[in-house]
């Protein structure tokens, strides 16, 4: 397996006949060093993770480290850690929690203009340092278009800025993340019996209740996406 070109239209095209699993590998005999992975340990993350400890393990796993994650979802991650082996490389923001609150508020509290801020500094941030410390430009991310309109019609190898984004998992539905946990025997998250059907910091998650769907659990039904895997620039509040 080769890929001919490095442009996003073209990776495209070769990725979308592979299996997830062979996906991952071309990506990695291509671009080796210049690869990470990211997760955010959420419902179904151990689906993405195992792909890669078993395909590409090679390929080092980013969590963004908000301090505002579920108390379980840092359990999970420890978990998930220590059966996969992954190569995980822990990033946090620049400010604390207390700092941040201190200086800035309670910032997703204050709608969409506040939730963004809140992203460029606990998420956006770090990310784009782990990307530069790792020396990578080839992002691959768990990224699914089952999981909101957002994403619909998300190919699956997109140019954004300086960075390659890809999305081995794409073209996945629901129904076949299930059945790989359950082949697969992979954990589930600890909240995914309370009602939640995605995962985010605690104060902008709850669970599906009253008819939810899924992008009406996330930031009060005002966003779905945290700003990480959308191309739209980062925002120009100053850090």
């Amino acid at each position: 397996m080769s890929i001919v070109t490095e442009s996003a239209e073209s990776l495209n095209a070769e990725l979308k006949g592979l299996k997830a699993g062979d996906r991952l590998r071309l990506l990695h005999e291509h671009f080796g060093k210049r690869l990470v992975a990211s997760t955010s340990f959420g419902l179904q993350a151990s689906v993405m993770l195992d792909l890669i400890a078993e395909n590409a393990p090679e390929i080092p796993v980013v969590f963004i480290d908000t301090g505002y994650h579920f108390p379980e979802t840092y359990l999970y991650a420890e978990q998930l850690k220590e059966r996969l082996g992954i190569d995980l490389r822990i990033f946090q923001p620049r400010y604390s929690a207390a700092r941040m609150e201190a200086l800035h508020g309670r910032l997703w509290e204050n709608g969409k203009e506040g939730a963004d801020k809140y992203a460029v500094i606990t998420k956006i941030e770090p990310m784009d340092r782990a990307l530069r410390e790792l020396e990578a430009d080839v992002w691959i991310s768990g990224v699914r278009r089952s999981q909101s309109s957002t994403r619909v019609e998300r190919p699956f190898a997109e140019q954004q800025k300086k960075t390659l984004k890809v999305y081995p998992i794409l073209d996945w539905a629901d129904a076949q993340i299930s059945a790989y946990m359950h082949d697969r025997g992979l954990p589930t998250h600890p909240l995914a019996d309370q009602g939640y059907v995605t995962m985010g910091d605690w104060h902008s998650t709850r669970p599906a209740v009253d008819g939810l769907n899924a992008e009406a659990t996330r930031f009060n039904g005002e966003k779905y996406e945290c700003g990480l895997h959308l191309d739209s620039g980062n925002s120009d509040f100053q850090i």
